[in-house]
């Protein structure tokens, strides 16, 4: 199953989605991500927590959703309200669309062991989903019965 992570930015949450996908996908998931108002850059702090994670990240770049126009997604999950708020682009065409709303790590503001807290809370609840859609993938359901539990993951 081929995912599309949109967030605003595409610097911190999709790209946080993307790449944990793609570590634990286990060759069920392939994921990319992408930015409706892309930034320049990943935020340092994403790519520092996933290094430390020995995610790898070294495809991973900050990129716009209308890159993936000609690309078959089977789902496009946007992770940050406004993302979530915005009209997605005709060419989505039978791809599931699910929010999963995740508050923004790198927003956070105080000392350093505050923010990398925010930044393990949001990476935790991602590997929860993501492994959870897996062993979904790995039953016999129908894609009505696997849309409905992916969408249950943002309850």
């Amino acid at each position: 199953m081929k995912i599309l992570f949109i967030c605003t930015h595409n610097r911190c949450r999709s790209i946080l989605a993307e790449a944990i996908c793609n570590h634990y996908g286990d060759g069920l998931l392939e994921a990319v991500s992408a930015g409706s108002s892309p930034a320049e850059r990943i935020h340092p702090l994403t790519l520092r927590a996933l290094r430390a994670l020995n995610i790898s990240t070294d495809k991973l770049c900050s990129q716009s959703r209308d890159d993936f126009e000609n690309s078959q997604i089977d789902y496009v999950i946007t992770v940050c309200d406004s993302a979530a708020n915005e009209p997605c682009p005709t060419w989505f065409g039978n791809a599931r669309q699910v929010h999963w709303g995740l508050s923004d790590p790198s927003a956070v503001e105080g000392d350093p062991e505050t923010i990398s807290a925010a930044f393990t809370h949001t990476i935790n609840i991602l590997k929860s989903r993501i492994r959870q859609v897996i062993s979904w993938l790995q039953q016999d359901l129908n894609d009505d019965e696997l849309f409905q539990r992916i969408k249950s993951l943002a309850d």
